[in-house]
């Protein structure tokens, strides 16, 4: 969430003179402390301000993060050209839900899901055999983020799709492929939760 430019002014006020009350930042804004009222809710709840009884608001130290860059993991790839046994034990060696197919330059080819993985396992192929891009979703039926996307815009995307993760790309400007920097998945949206309340 963007702050506004009044909530940036309050941040800087307090910064410099805390502990403040809520009645001299607005006299230093020129307006009523109930003018301010939603401003000081939000920046508590964000935790960058601390409000305490009788002595005023504090700036609480907090690396506020937005951008997916900042909080994406490592990604778990597999070669395109790796089986669906491979895939199986990459998967459980690495424990993760979701594995990214990628050719040797690291571009993006498809996503394999543990449900992928399950369907195809039951199907009685032979799993040494099969490759991957035949159980793989394909480009342009894959739901990514980009690095510098928004962690809000990122979370919609998994929320929207019922997925687990995204896989975290960098447009190639010269060819339009999609090379594989990250990933971004409820766990990392769970931590940021858990970071921000504490």
């Amino acid at each position: 969430m963007s702050l506004t430019y009044r909530q940036n002014l309050i941040i800087d006020i307090v910064k410099e003179f805390q502990p403040i009350t809520g009645d001299e930042i607005a006299k230093k804004l020129s307006l009523t402390r109930s003018a301010l009222r939603t401003d000081f809710s939000i920046l508590t709840k964000m935790g960058i301000l601390k409000a305490k009884q009788k002595v005023g608001y504090i700036y609480c130290e907090k690396n506020i993060k937005e951008f997916v860059k900042e909080v994406m993991s490592k990604p778990t790839t597999i070669d395109s050209e790796a089986s669906v046994y491979d895939a199986i034990v990459s998967m459980f060696s690495l424990d993760t839900g979701t594995l990214f197919v990628t050719d040797d330059k690291d571009r993006l080819q498809g996503v394999i899901s543990r449900k992928d993985l399950l369907k195809t396992a039951i199907g009685k192929r032979n799993l040494e055999k099969t490759p991957t891009t035949i159980i793989m979703t394909r480009i342009p039926n894959i739901v990514y983020c980009e690095e510098n996307d928004t962690i809000l815009t990122a979370t919609k995307k998994i929320v929207s799709h019922q997925i687990d993760s995204l896989p975290v790309v960098r447009i190639d400007g010269v060819d339009n492929s999609l090379k594989v920097v990250g990933k971004f998945t409820k766990t990392n949206i769970a931590k940021l939760y858990f970071e921000n309340i504490k």
